[in-house]
């Protein structure tokens, strides 16, 4: 049995088989996705003998995949190894022209990235498409057993191996070879429905989030590819200084922003250069990045020499936003890509920009001459967009923060409320009234004190405030915030109290997107400095507001999604925590109304 695969792409993990080919018993056939596969799984069954050029590492992992069922031959041919034995390298078609073989005749502008741009125009009416890329797949197949002749007549052959001389194109290439199937007819309804914005998002909070997306290049002297994507429409442009995009990101107020971009370092790295000190021990590369390639996603290395100026960027970037409570993910474009069935970036501009429209995306985009990194740009907010919908998964360890993928089936993750506000305003008043309700209680100061209880310090607001200013001084808030989360791990229903920084905001929606809620509880200073003297044994209230953790809580109210002032008794908390979380029954998994 020869046999060969077509598929959208080489990830097995993100990619499909869309035609199989193969060659058995004086015959040519051929499987086309969404039709029936009985004749491939009787044929593949029946056969003594598999062979396929590249087929160990590919084609035999795709159908295994595809067909899970079906049962490969116990032996297995793989040209591709065959060959470099004869030193015959590179791909099938270099073999063919190093050979002198020809039986792509009228196909010699086809390969394997042309026969997924022909799965696409089947997939959306062309029917001479797939007559195309049925006739290149049989090429292939054609094509082999030439090439195992002369791979064969290259060793020193015993005489006697075979009892009569055998061609083996005459088994790849049987009489008819090379006539397509009849009756081919349009794509069926089930291969042409990919999902469209509205079937994702309609209904959710993400529907009209509005997502900046950044397709960073490595220098401020090429252009970046920046888009608004608010709801569904997108403003694109290009920009090339880290000040225009920060200050054009800052002015368009995004829910999120995402960048294609590595925006951490390997664990144990402390710098991008090469000069690092742990760059023999730790590497170049993140596992993350390590889990793409597993799944046949090929990923540079975020510390790789071409990489490091453009992780360095990344990162810089990130930090800004972050700083000023606006969250970040790092986003992989290709992955969204694939679902919303667009080939990938190396399609060229007009892919995206059908892919992009029949998804559901609008703007100007459409009627404006835009670069294909603005395109890009598209894709990459839509990833944030994916995140935010809670359709996503998140690759990283505790030391690395994570890379977002979209993912269909995500499973969905707990309701994370967020309490912020003013010293004595009430809002560990209002986390109370949350936890009587069934969150899972836990704060900030709660991991602080655990540090000062290590280090034999007596627990108090004022030693509690300067290590929260030494922490948040030394860069590692968004640690501080890992802490104080792993306290409730596994809850459905959470709430946090005490966010004092505008990073840990930022920090929140990138981990929790909306599922999680910030609250910001008010009161007039009079009122709190009244409410700090009942239950406070000195007057220090002017101190406790004066010290840097509490000196931008202030910035968290234009970030909260919903806030109130509490001028009232416990009797009104209640009620304001019945009317924003009075709905969520049962295990309360990511219910706030949106």
């Amino acid at each position: 049995m020869f046999l060969d695969i077509e598929t959208t792409g080489l990830s097995h993990y993100y990619d499909e088989i869309t035609t199989v080919g193969w060659s058995i018993g004086g015959r040519a056939e051929t499987f086309i996705k969404g039709g029936d596969a009985a004749h491939l799984l009787r044929d593949a069954a029946s056969a003594k003998v598999l062979v396929t050029f590249n087929g160990i590492r590919f084609d035999a992992r795709f159908l295994r995949q595809e067909f899970p069922n079906i049962a490969l031959p116990a032996v297995h041919i793989d040209l591709m190894y065959l060959c470099r034995r004869l030193g015959l390298k590179g791909g099938q078609k270099s073999i063919e022209t190093e050979l002198g073989l020809n039986y792509r005749q009228e196909l010699e502008d086809v390969d394997g990235f042309a026969a997924v741009l022909l799965w696409h125009r089947y997939l959306r009416g062309d029917v001479e498409a797939l007559s195309r890329l049925i006739r290149y797949n049989r090429a292939d197949i054609a094509a082999m057993g030439a090439i195992f002749d002369r791979a064969m007549s290259g060793f020193a052959v015993e005489p006697d191996l075979f009892s009569s001389p055998v061609r083996f194109v005459d088994w790849s290439a049987p009489g008819g070879w090379n006539d397509l199937p009849g009756g081919l007819q349009p794509a069926p309804s089930h291969l042409t429905h990919a999902p469209r914005f509205d079937d994702l998002f309609a209904g959710t909070s993400a529907e009209n989030a509005r997502i900046v997306g950044i397709d960073l290049t490595g220098s401020e002297v090429r252009p970046t590819g920046w888009c608004l994507l608010d709801g569904s429409i997108a403003d694109t442009r290009s920009i090339s200084t880290d000040a225009d995009i920060v200050a054009a990101t800052l002015e368009a107020r995004p829910d999120l922003v995402s960048i294609d971009s590595p925006l951490c370092l390997p664990e144990g790295r402390i710098t991008v250069e090469d000069s690092d000190p742990g760059r023999d021990v730790f590497g170049i590369m993140r596992q993350s990045e390590r889990e793409l390639k597993r799944r046949g996603i090929n990923v540079y290395p975020c510390l790789l020499p071409s990489m490091q100026k453009l992780t360095a960027r990344g990162m810089r970037l990130a930090a800004v936003f972050r700083q000023k409570g606006v969250p970040v993910i790092e986003s992989y474009p290709g992955a969204a890509q694939d679902i919303m069935r667009i080939p990938r970036k190396g399609a060229g501009v007009e892919w995206l920009h059908l892919g992009l429209r029949d998804f559901g995306i609008s703007g100007t985009f459409q009627t404006e001459k835009v670069t294909h990194d603005e395109l890009d740009a598209i894709t990459s907010a839509l990833v944030g967009t994916f995140h935010l919908a809670g359709l996503s998964e998140s690759l990283g360890t505790e030391a690395e923060a994570p890379l977002v993928i979209p993912k269909l089936d995500a499973a969905p993750g707990p309701l994370v409320v967020g309490v912020s506000g003013p010293i004595a305003a009430g809002k560990t008043t209002f986390a109370e009234a949350l936890a009587a309700k069934g969150f899972a209680y836990t704060r900030f100061s709660l991991a602080i004190d655990e540090l000062l209880a290590n280090d034999g310090l007596e627990l108090n607001r004022v030693n509690r405030q300067k290590l929260g200013t030494e922490i948040n001084e030394s860069g590692r808030q968004r640690w501080l915030a890992e802490q104080t989360i792993k306290r409730a791990a596994g809850a459905a229903r959470i709430v946090i109290d005490g966010l004092r920084f505008p990073e840990d905001h930022a920090f929140l929606v990138e981990t929790f997107g909306n599922c999680f809620v910030h609250v910001y509880v008010d009161a007039d200073e009079e009122v709190r400095r009244k409410r700090y003297r009942e239950r406070a044994a000195d007057d220090g209230f002017d101190e406790a507001i004066a010290s840097t953790v509490e000196r931008r809580v202030n910035e968290l109210k234009v970030l909260a999604h919903e806030s109130f002032v509490n001028h009232s008794s416990l009797s009104a908390v209640q009620v304001r925590v019945d009317e924003l979380f009075g709905d969520i029954h049962g295990e309360g998994i990511c219910q706030y109304p949106s």
